[in-house]
């Protein structure tokens, strides 16, 4: 299968924080994809911003460097990196102060797309908002694109709405989530909505719960200041979980367009219940052998945070009513994975002999987002030769990298997907600003009630798959978790 590429408009794409880890292990590298693969125009520009001193080859040559580091050997050339590099600029920009700002505005073009990435910490965006009306780089066309956190809760997402509403529209603002643009998060959208066979099953009559599970091998590593006053409430499930959960859970939109299909999550947010407290379990990981524990890790022996967190949630709509929504994440679990499963309910009547085979026959969609993205549809089968009619379950699978052959190896990742979306002006993939504000207000509540309870994470062995209390949880409904795998 060749992949279809389409070139976009000619932009001027602003990176502030452009010398930042964002920027070097994702942005620039996915940009350079793009430029590799033809969909970059040859009047494209890129101009990193930050506030270290340098000059334009001195970023260059930062530049130059990370795509050696992150990219591997074939994925480029040395001339396709230098014809690449041509296309860099940098000025040193002061964020709080007018340093920069004048030479910044002396090279943005104004008679193409202009977008400006906001790679920094929440608290500088207002004031890049701010900065570039002042200066006279905003125009009616400009597009910011604005990374998590967006709020540490529901009051500091409101602040932040407002910052940003005084200087742009909902329509030039692209809040992103990463998760998003994975390509088979997407084809979620494709399978519900694309295929007859699913949509009359996706409903409460016929499925009976889906898991969602997003599970990382690492622990907090270097964000270790930052995480400890977030946790996996705030980090994953207010934004990545919650997410694809309203893709999982949301009505079929009247069309395939931003606002239709964002109207769709936000009702899904809305609808969602409070959790109660016996639904929720928390864990932080212990230390092992040679690694410290998470507390040892974020440099606080009496934190309360978790690195881990499992819920039961429930959607009150006449679609759901009565499916459980079971959700998870962790670090230093025993897999990195993630992944959406639909479990279906089991046939109403057997016609088979408890010694036919498996006594519990389900078929279960899985979404594989990583590693190996795909998807696999579990069915019962007669299991070939003699000796009767015996059963066993059988996935039919459709990985991506099987599937569709070597060239599902030029399919964009995540950022490189979004930011081209950023260039044509298509949101459909990015947070409306009622969606997180929304997502804080199911959330926060749920924060203050276990910091009410002084409630303790239960420590879990580091290569496991959490807390013993999270497969209670589920255990307590007479299901159990899907284990966690590569």
């Amino acid at each position: 299968m060749v992949s279809r590429v389409i070139p976009v408009e000619p932009f001027d794409l602003v990176i502030f924080g452009a010398t930042g880890d964002l920027a070097r292990r994702k942005i620039l590298p996915g940009l350079f994809r793009r430029f590799a693969s033809g969909q970059m125009p040859e009047e494209a520009r890129i101009i990193g911003a930050a506030r270290s001193a340098m000059d334009t080859d001195s970023f260059r040559q930062i530049i130059r460097d990370a795509l050696q580091e992150f990219m591997p050997s074939s994925a480029k050339t040395p001339d396709l990196v230098d014809t690449f590099l041509e296309r860099l600029a940098y000025v040193t920009v002061d964020a709080m102060g007018s340093a920069g700002w004048e030479e910044l505005a002396g090279l943005v073009r104004k008679d193409v797309v202009n977008a400006f990435y906001f790679s920094v910490a929440p608290s500088l965006f207002g004031a890049l908002a701010e900065r570039l009306h002042s200066f006279g780089i905003a125009h009616d066309n400009t597009r910011i694109v604005v990374e998590k956190p967006f709020g540490h809760d529901l009051k500091t997402a409101q602040a932040l709405n407002n910052s940003l509403a005084a200087h742009f529209t909902e329509k030039q603002i692209y809040r992103i989530d990463h998760y998003l643009g994975k390509e088979t998060v997407q084809n979620l959208m494709a399978i519900r909505f694309g295929n007859m066979l699913f949509e009359p099953l996706w409903n409460a009559q016929f499925v009976d719960h889906i898991q969602i599970t997003v599970a990382e091998t690492v622990g907090v590593g270097g964000r270790g200041s930052y995480y400890d006053q977030s946790g996996a409430m705030r980090d994953m499930v207010q934004n990545h979980l919650m997410q694809l959960l309203c893709l999982i859970a949301m009505e079929p939109p009247s069309r395939f367009e931003p606002d239709a299909v964002r109207d769709e999550k936000l009702k899904v947010i809305r609808a969602l219940d409070s959790v109660e407290p016996h639904h929720i379990v928390r864990g932080q990981y212990d230390a092992a052998e040679g690694v410290a524990s998470y507390r040892e890790d974020v440099d606080n022996p009496r934190s309360r945070t978790e690195s881990f967190i499992a819920m039961r949630c429930q959607v009150s709509n006449w679609r759901w009513a009565g499916t459980p929504f079971y959700l998870r994440t962790g670090k230093r679990l025993s897999a990195r994975a993630s992944e959406i499963a639909v479990v279906f309910k089991e046939t109403p009547h057997s016609i088979f002999q408890e010694g036919d085979g498996v006594s519990e026959h389900r078929n279960i969609l899985t979404i594989r987002l990583q590693p190996n993205e795909g998807i696999e549809m579990g069915v019962t089968i007669k299991e070939p030769g003699p000796g009767g009619m015996r059963l066993v379950d059988v996935p039919l699978d459709m990985t991506f990298a099987d599937a569709l052959g070597p060239d599902v190896e030029d399919v964009p990742d995540a950022y490189e997907r979004l930011i081209m979306d950023v260039i044509r002006g298509n949101q459909t993939l990015f947070m409306r600003g009622d969606e997180v504000e929304a997502a804080w207000a199911w959330t926060d509540p749920l924060i203050d009630s276990w910091t009410a309870r002084h409630d303790v994470p239960k420590l879990y062995d580091q290569n496991s798959s959490g807390p013993v209390d999270a497969s209670a949880l589920i255990q307590r409904d007479g299901r159990r978790w899907r284990d966690i795998r590569t």
